[in-house]
């Protein structure tokens, strides 16, 4: 299977999971949109990609909160590439704190650019992906999407809840050959994981080893961290596939963590 002229946008594709899966995708002959907050970073990353496939990445400067800025993004995309096959639902931040001292705004924050973005890209893209009578939608959830860890009550609701929406999306979609699917990766040495292990150290009081042998790794068959290529290998699989026999899933890519 291949993307062989489908056109793509990745959220929060100018680092780490989204630049991987943007890679993935372009050199599978995908087009592909770095939709990013940094328009300079995404303006790099697409630079980075254009001398790998000249001519199949394009910068998008995306608030993945903010509808308007949306909106222009895609539409951004639509007027360069005429068509849309994927979206890519990458963006997220953490924020971690005991449940009873999470500041509101911080909880809103995080809630904001997981579930608000997902809900917003979606909306924005779907009309699209029908009038093209077909495409894919892949949400970026997290083995958080199946468990609890604490210090995580915004995360972990967030992601459970793209679950759901990729659910309605795969019913609704089904007969516009749209699918809709939920990537579950454990920890990825990503910066985003690399920033919590000092946080966690200081508030679960243990050393950073501690956090990486025991809270992040310990549950895995191996304790080793996935791979940014590990997630880009299975969001091309869900990206290509070509029916709707997968559809309305969600896969683990944990090292065992989580085992379904």
């Amino acid at each position: 299977m291949t993307l062989d002229g489908k056109v793509c946008i990745v959220t929060g594709a100018a680092r780490g999971i989204g630049a991987a899966i943007a890679k993935r995708f372009v050199e599978s002959g995908g087009r592909v949109a770095i939709a990013d907050l940094r328009l300079d970073a995404a303006k790099d990353q697409a630079a980075r990609l254009n001398e790998l496939s000249p001519g199949n990445a394009l910068a998008v400067e995306m608030d993945v909160t903010d509808e308007r800025q949306v909106n222009q993004g895609v539409q951004r995309v639509i007027d360069a590439w005429s068509h849309l096959d994927v979206l890519v639902s990458n963006a997220g931040i953490q924020i971690v704190h005991e449940l009873q001292d999470f500041p509101y705004e911080e909880w809103k924050r995080l809630l904001a650019i997981h579930l608000d973005g997902a809900f917003l890209t979606s909306k924005a893209c779907i009309p699209h992906l029908y009038r093209n009578r077909g495409g894919s939608i892949i949400f970026m959830g997290s083995v958080h999407s199946k468990a609890a860890s604490p210090l995580k009550a915004a995360y972990v609701t967030a992601k459970h809840g793209l679950l759901g929406l990729a659910r309605v999306i795969a019913r609704e979609g089904a007969s516009h050959g749209v699918r809709a699917n939920v990537i579950c990766p454990g920890f990825v040495d990503t910066p985003l994981v690399q920033k919590q292990i000092p946080e966690q150290a200081r508030a679960l009081g243990i050393s950073e080893d501690e956090v990486v042998n025991t809270v992040m790794l310990g549950e895995t068959v191996d304790r080793q961290f996935t791979t940014v290529e590990d997630v880009a290998e299975v969001a091309h699989l869900f990206a290509a596939f070509p029916s709707n026999a997968l559809t309305g899933q969600s896969l683990l890519v944990s090292h065992g963590w989580v085992m379904q």
